[in-house]
């Protein structure tokens, strides 16, 4: 039975008949390549490094999922500052609709994770072992060798100490720490997570690749609605290069182009950049680099293939970065930016919350009705703090608090029992009052039913 072959190009990842099309990019190193590496060294060493540096007694950046506490770059967010949260991510999304809106997938082709360590770590190592791009096919089609296996050894390690940092972004290095020096069995659940973790990021880079790009990650999808024909992109001067011809170009009526393909073998996702945009283009400028090398050669202008808008490319006038949409954006962005200093300064160092004891809501003692209360406590300050509580404007009513002053230490909660005796006659149904909880350097008032027999309120 014969295979369908699709009629037009479906991804660059899959040939017609369906199989896998693997993409070995030949590398041209250029200006761009060189500013990018800069840029992935730097983020590979923050990545490596933060897990480690230390801001107002903590790791500069922890997710303690499990105990709920969250610290970054000094501050702390415990699980009860929602709306700081809340802030923090739509802020992070505005940025995204921003940055895009101006600079295009400059984040795809210059930060993202995917792109750094597979441009910048796995792919070197890959040319160092494997010879270059030409020798990479020939052992896709004959099989693997000793150099391959041995790429795979090291790519397996390297995703080891990955899945080890990653690690520590959610339980801290000293406990990483430990556990590396101690038996797995001790603590199955952080194991398993790393060899987990350690499956995945191997599967990413020695198999899956550019198809994390133009198959899973959904940035691709929504660059549809966050650019417009003002936005930066890598893009082809057709004008400029069509019609292309082989050779020098030197037919007169003949563009620059001269359909060596040097932009599409160069190409980390496979992609002839010739076709206009694609959702698979993440703004790397592998393909300018090569685009440049080649006019160096023929004598010709470089920027062919360059950063550049569409609106530019069609009309030759500059672009203007100030337009509506990047103004909405940015005006949104620092109204969230301002709206989370605002929460964040006000926000008090400790949570308190009074709440109903458990059992009935109340009981006669002679001639005393008693509430039973429970304070919990939420310390978000750097040092720890006793905290006590006391009636405000009610003297005939006594606080009896055994287990005040609660202390509760840094960024820990604590919770305690206290009860809240009020003459019988100064009672009917249920009575407002005011309590005051906190310690020496700050208090909190904090209005509370108290309930008593039915009848009339005094």
């Amino acid at each position: 039975m014969s295979v369908p072959v699709a009629p037009q190009r479906v991804l660059p990842t899959l040939n017609a008949d369906g199989t896998r099309n693997r993409i070995r990019p030949r590398l041209y190193p250029g200006r761009l390549h060189r500013r990018r590496r800069a840029v992935a060294l730097a983020l590979m060493a923050l990545f490596l490094s933060l897990p480690f540096l230390r801001a107002n007694g903590h790791p500069a950046m922890l997710l303690d999922v499990v105990n709920r506490k969250f610290f970054l770059f000094g501050y702390t967010f415990l699980a009860t500052d929602g709306a700081l949260l809340m802030l923090v991510l739509l802020s992070v999304f505005v940025a995204i609709a921003l940055v895009t809106a101006l600079l295009g997938r400059a984040w795809c082709g210059w930060a993202c994770p995917q792109t750094v360590y597979m441009e910048f770590l796995f792919r070197p190592l890959e040319r160092w072992l494997e010879g270059p791009r030409e020798a990479q096919l020939r052992l896709d089609r004959s099989g693997a060798n000793a150099r391959r296996v041995a790429k795979n050894v090291i790519y397996l390690g390297l995703s080891f100490l990955l899945a080890n940092v990653f690690l520590a972004y959610f339980v801290g290095t000293d406990v990483l720490s430990r556990w590396v020096l101690e038996a797995p069995t001790k603590h199955g659940g952080g194991f398993g997570i790393v060899l987990v973790t350690t499956g995945l990021v191997f599967f990413d880079f020695a198999y899956f690749r550019e198809q994390m790009c133009t198959v899973a990650c959904p940035y691709a999808r929504l660059q549809a609605v966050l650019l417009d024909p003002k936005s930066l992109l890598i893009a082809y001067d057709e004008p400029r290069g069509e019609p292309r011809s082989k050779g020098k170009a030197k037919t007169p009526g003949h563009g620059d182009c001269i359909d060596c393909r040097a932009c599409v073998v160069s190409c980390p996702t496979g992609i002839d950049i010739r076709e206009g945009l694609q959702l698979e283009c993440i703004a790397c400028g592998q393909c300018a680099d090569a685009c440049d090398s080649i006019m160096d050669r023929i004598k010709k202008p470089r920027g062919l293939v360059r950063y550049s808008s569409q609106q530019t490319l069609a009309t030759g006038r500059a672009t203007r970065l100030l337009r509506p949409r990047v103004i909405v954006y940015a005006l949104v962005l620092v109204g969230l930016l301002s709206a989370l200093v605002f929460v964040g300064k006000r926000r008090p160092e400790a949570e308190v919350t009074v709440l109903r004891g458990v059992g009935a809501p109340f009981s006669v003692t002679g001639q005393q009705v008693v509430n039973q209360l429970r304070l919990k406590v939420t310390n978000r300050s750097e040092e720890s703090r006793r905290f006590s509580v006391r009636l405000i404007d009610f003297p005939d009513a006594r606080v009896i608090a055994p287990e005040l002053p609660l202390l509760v230490a840094p960024t820990e909660q604590g919770a305690a029992s206290f009860f809240v005796a009020v003459p019988a006659d100064a009672i009917r149904g249920a009575r407002h009052v005011r309590l005051r909880v906190g310690d020496e350097h700050e208090f909190q008032t904090v209005e509370y039913t108290l309930m008593g027999p039915q009848g009339d309120t005094p």
